[in-house]
């Protein structure tokens, strides 16, 4: 089994800003959570142990048990008197009147009270920033797109934000692509502020940003925080193929269905579990390692709902893959290939240069 010193406190720079994290966030979705959380005492617990072995990013959102996860994270940094050395985000953007992320609230809502408009952005900042019982949010998360804002008015209000000082640095979550780029194309030509970060799901069950999302972030300095590196559960190896779903996040109502139970899915994860074996580690530590070592990954974003969990996943900060393990999950979890992907390849190139073969700055 090789190893390398790698911890939470290999710190790191969030894209081309100076922002600095931890490799792994802390995500708190679970925290106040009534179905699926962890209680108060085991969130309190979760945090001590994140931030006693030298973590230092944690992210939330207002929508996050209809704002009980805020809440929480408030109390745990008044408590602890650690809010200057915790880079803390949040988010904005989802109706809790509307959202199946609040239990009991399925009824009709005030429209300005979600989406990415100036009016709510406002709203719920402010919502946040008394959860939270601080008077600023380091890195401010746009946690959707509404598809009708334009991306002006985004970076002139966020940007307005910077200045006043309410939010050190802000990023996009669950965007187009090119929304991003418009985004970090109109902040340089204007000079103002722009996104640092881009949270979108990936995992080696889920490669389909690597087509568009990636490209923008090396070309634009933006960093990849990934969520739900595990797949809501599926890549920690704790289901089997044709068994009955009685527990974990996968089971019941979630937020993915049934969908990361394919044929696909399950050829990698039986690869993942033969690569696990030859590092005598567990599939989760592995498929974590394989995303932390990503093009333009910054941070990874973990939870747990017990601190030996946690730890679990933390194993996988000193878990090093060998180039032929890299090699066969490259390979098997590879997602088919599209039209861009057809635009770039070698034979489109040759022709393009005369049947030379011409490699592009940046190009391995």
């Amino acid at each position: 089994m090789k190893k390398n010193t790698m911890d939470l406190t290999s710190y790191r720079t969030v894209g081309r800003s100076g922002l600095v994290v931890s490799p792994f966030a802390l995500g708190t979705m679970t925290f106040g959570a009534p179905r699926w959380g962890v209680a108060d005492l085991d969130a309190r617990r979760l945090f001590d142990s994140y931030l006693d072995q030298g973590g230092n990013f944690i992210d939330t959102a207002d929508i996050y048990a209809g704002g009980a996860s805020e809440q929480l994270l408030g109390r745990f940094l008044r408590e602890g008197q650690v809010r200057e050395q915790v880079v803390l985000s949040t988010k904005f953007g989802f109706n809790d009147a509307a959202s199946p992320l609040v239990a009991g609230k399925q009824r009709a809502g005030n429209p300005n009270a979600g989406g990415a408009g100036a009016k709510n952005i406002h709203r719920a900042l402010d919502g946040s920033l008394k959860r939270l019982g601080t008077d600023y949010i380091d890195l401010y998360w746009m946690h959707i797109w509404d598809g009708v804002t334009p991306v002006e008015e985004i970076l002139q209000t966020l940007g307005d934000l910077v200045r006043l000082g309410k939010i050190r640095y802000f990023g996009f979550s669950d965007m187009p692509a090119y929304l991003a780029m418009k985004a970090a194309t109109i902040a340089a030509e204007r000079r103002l502020p722009g996104p640092i970060a881009m949270q979108v799901e990936y995992s080696l069950v889920a490669r389909d940003i690597e087509r568009e999302h990636v490209p923008v972030a090396l070309d634009t300095g933006m960093a990849v925080m990934p969520w739900s590196p595990l797949a809501g559960g599926f890549l920690s190896g704790k289901y089997t193929q044709g068994a009955s779903l009685t527990a974990g996040r996968l089971s019941g109502a979630n937020p993915f269905g049934d969908s990361k139970f394919s044929a696909s899915n399950w050829a990698i994860l039986a690869l993942l579990r033969q690569v696990a074996a030859e590092q005598e580690r567990s599939c989760a530590e592995v498929a974590l390692a394989w995303t932390l070592a990503r093009p333009a990954v910054g941070a990874v974003l973990i939870g747990a709902s017990r601190p030996q969990q946690l730890q679990a996943n933390l194993d996988a900060l000193s878990c090093v893959l060998s180039a032929d393990q890299v090699a066969r999950l490259d390979a098997a979890s590879a997602t088919a290939p599209g039209f861009t992907d057809s635009l770039a390849s070698p034979a489109i190139r040759r022709m393009v240069f005369g049947g030379h073969a011409v490699r592009g700055w940046g190009e391995a």
